[in-house]
């Protein structure tokens, strides 16, 4: 097969399939690190990687490009922590938001890898919640809980002591609309 429809339900599937199958076609070639980077590295079309240094970035990436460029599939949209691997890969196979930047004198931006935003310039994850007004019941407490998106669980000690004020809700068998009880509501409001 050399095409796939885009959209249909095996799509994703397919993708996947033939990323991961590049990847065993120019392991002997490009390299192993290459290889195992896009076999094991990627969720769908991100791929994530940490390296110890500027050279070894630089080198897994180009040799990535190539096992791609074998496949014919286009590897960019290329975002680093490091201003020098910016540098040294095409501004054509920059991410957008870095394209239209002077590395010399202007900060990296945020981006949002896997859903999670990432501050380049100190190579952070941070995590944006909105409280918005929401009544004081078990549906509202479930309504805000479940808008944090923290698919690791790096902000899990402060998650699981609003999760265990649900789970309470729930023990004491609360209607959906029933009000937070008051002795959860001091744990809730801090």
């Amino acid at each position: 097969m050399k095409v796939h429809f885009f959209g249909a339900s095996s799509s994703p599937g397919c993708a996947n399939f033939g990323l991961k199958r590049a990847a065993d076609d120019g392991e002997e070639e490009f390299g192993a690190d290459a290889a195992a980077f896009i076999g094991k590295d990627f969720y769908v079309d991100d791929g994530l990687k940490s390296v110890p240094t500027v050279p070894e970035a630089i080198q897994l990436i180009k040799a990535s490009q190539a096992i791609c460029d074998k496949a014919t599939l286009r590897f960019h949209k290329i975002v680093s922590n490091k201003k020098d691997v910016l540098e040294a890969i095409p501004v054509e196979d920059h991410a957008k938001g870095i394209k239209e930047l002077n590395l010399a004198i202007d900060s990296l931006p945020i981006e949002r890898p896997l859903g999670v935003l990432w501050c380049f310039q100190n190579d952070s994850f941070r995590f944006r919640i909105e409280l918005r007004d929401r009544p004081l019941t078990r549906r509202g407490v479930l309504s805000t809980i479940g808008s944090i998106y923290d698919p690791n669980g790096y902000i899990s000690p402060v998650t699981l002591t609003r999760k265990q004020i649900l789970q309470q809700m729930c023990r004491d068998k609360l209607d959906w609309d029933s009000p937070v009880p008051e002795y959860l509501q001091p744990q809730w409001v801090k």
